[in-house]
């Protein structure tokens, strides 16, 4: 009777040592994200965690690439492909794409939104982490 339960605990196992062994080889996005720096320390950061085929994701796009430039050198503006980075989903608790999340300098969480994120939110919230436009 037991059987079945102990197949899924030594599945379990499995899956959760896959998943550690291949977050530990991925470090680096194809992109040379260094995942393991994120949030970037002494930063503001802003890491939106999508997928370059989902329709939000694809108007976002064009917003994230302008504030990357706007923003160099004062805040890091980051994207991660989870249906790539798997592994970054778990991490960061993600359940729907896109969702961005804010942290202030010292890498605490002060903010979450999962959805579509207009450019206009995002100075907005980065604002009220203390960073200008």
């Amino acid at each position: 009777m037991k059987r079945p339960e102990f197949r899924y605990t030594v599945l379990a196992v499995i899956v959760s040592a896959m998943l550690f062994f291949e977050m530990a080889a991925t470090a680096f996005s194809e992109t040379g994200i260094d995942f393991n720096a994120l949030p970037v320390k002494g930063k503001v950061t802003m890491i939106d965690l999508g997928a370059k085929k989902c329709i939000p994701c694809k108007m976002m796009a064009p917003i994230l690439e302008k504030m990357e430039k706007q923003y160099q050198g004062r805040a890091a503006i980051v994207f991660i492909d989870v249906w790539k980075n798997r592994e970054q989903a778990t991490r960061f608790g993600i359940r729907a794409i896109p969702t961005q999340i804010f942290y202030d300098a010292d890498g605490k969480e002060k903010s979450r939104h999962v959805g579509f994120m207009s450019e206009e939110d995002i100075v907005k919230t980065l604002s009220q982490l203390g960073v200008e436009p």
